[in-house]
């Protein structure tokens, strides 16, 4: 079905809007941290909830932030802490987060500050936390360098373990932390995508002209990754075999700026962009076989890729996409008028 309806909406941000992240950490609710983009106002975090007969967005939250919010992460094994990339005028920063116990009232207003990522001197563009587990690192990355930090959020300290930089002639604008291997980063550094060990912070290989906006592995399989491209739709790739995609799926209108698997059924995949479309992909990892050949041609034995769904009913940009860990037929969306979108999808029904 073509043209579908985002479901549910969330009409709670007064403000412009970017980031969305699921609270993976929270296996009670299925919960949304989104924050807001505002020049002139005081921004604001909130935790909303989709209801038990999910038949509704709440705000089971609502907590003021300093500056504007350009990046926002939820902590994997905390479902209180998460992590913001912040600007005001020049200045950018990164901090990370405490929410305040909920109590009977809505609204709590004071997030408590826990640790700053001092060290940069260029502006920062994510925070990335391992995605698999309970972990003392923290990566982020500025437009030059790569930091990782040793994080003690109980004591409120961070200290920097190491650092790489890619050089002045170089722009970093991006990331994902491998799930399979806490020792591997991936980077979006130009045209390209760099990968890095962690033990040693020096670069292992590289995808020349991937072009991509925004990088995402895939949860279940190793060397597997999917890449927001550049111009209009989403590549797959298995680093094994780095010099093509092993696929290319065209889909969007404009710039491709977000990509997410489903982390349960990985061969859905969600992406977004400036076209103001969200699309859910059908896109069969390949298997041991198709690793083996350098051709981006799909082979007639492959099972067959397909545009499931394009949410069109956006009057924005949609840069937030957020599958829900606790329920994965769930997922959100966030266009730049500060609009959440929930669906909830019969997965059952797509993947037979």
């Amino acid at each position: 079905m073509r043209g579908a309806s985002t479901g549910i909406v969330y009409g709670g941000l007064k403000y412009q809007a970017r980031c969305i992240a699921d609270v993976k950490a929270d296996t009670d609710h299925t919960s949304f941290l989104a924050g807001t983009l505002s020049l002139k106002e005081e921004n604001e975090v909130h935790l909303i909830r989709l209801s038990p007969p999910g038949s509704e967005l709440v705000c089971e939250g609502l907590f003021y932030h300093p500056n504007e919010i350009w990046d926002l992460k939820s902590c994997p094994f905390n479902p209180r802490i998460f992590s913001t990339v912040y600007t005001s005028g020049e200045t950018y920063g990164a901090s990370v987060w405490q929410i305040p116990e909920l109590n009977s009232q809505s609204n709590a207003p004071q997030l408590e500050h826990l640790i700053s990522l001092n060290e940069h001197s260029f502006k920062i563009k994510c925070v990335l936390w391992w995605p698999s587990g309970k972990h003392d690192k923290l990566i982020s990355i500025d437009e030059g360098n790569l930091f990782l930090w040793s994080i003690d959020t109980s004591n409120k300290m961070a200290k920097v373990i190491s650092q790489e930089s890619v050089g002045m002639l170089h722009n970093l604008s991006g990331g994902a932390w491998d799930p399979h291997d806490r020792n591997a980063v991936a980077g979006i550094c130009d045209s390209s995508l760099e990968f890095w060990d962690l033990r040693t912070m020096k670069k292992t290989s590289s995808i020349e002209q991937a072009h991509a906006r925004d990088v995402d592995y895939n949860p279940k399989k190793q060397h597997l990754l999917v890449t927001a491209e550049d111009v209009s739709g989403i590549r797959l790739w298995d680093l094994r075999r780095p010099k093509c995609p092993v696929k290319e799926l065209p889909g969007h209108a404009h710039w491709t700026w977000a990509v997410r698997h489903n982390p349960e059924y990985d061969e859905l995949i969600l992406s977004a962009g400036t076209d103001s479309t969200v699309n859910l992909w059908l896109a069969h990892p390949p298997g041991a076989n198709d690793s083996m050949s350098e051709s981006p041609v799909d082979s007639p034995k492959r099972p067959k890729d397909s545009l499931l769904n394009s949410y069109t009913d956006y009057e924005d940009s949609v840069y937030g996409l957020a599958w829900s860990t606790r329920e994965p037929s769930v997922f959100a969306s966030l266009s730049y008028d500060g609009r959440v979108g929930n669906l909830f999808n019969n997965l059952m029904m797509i993947l037979s």
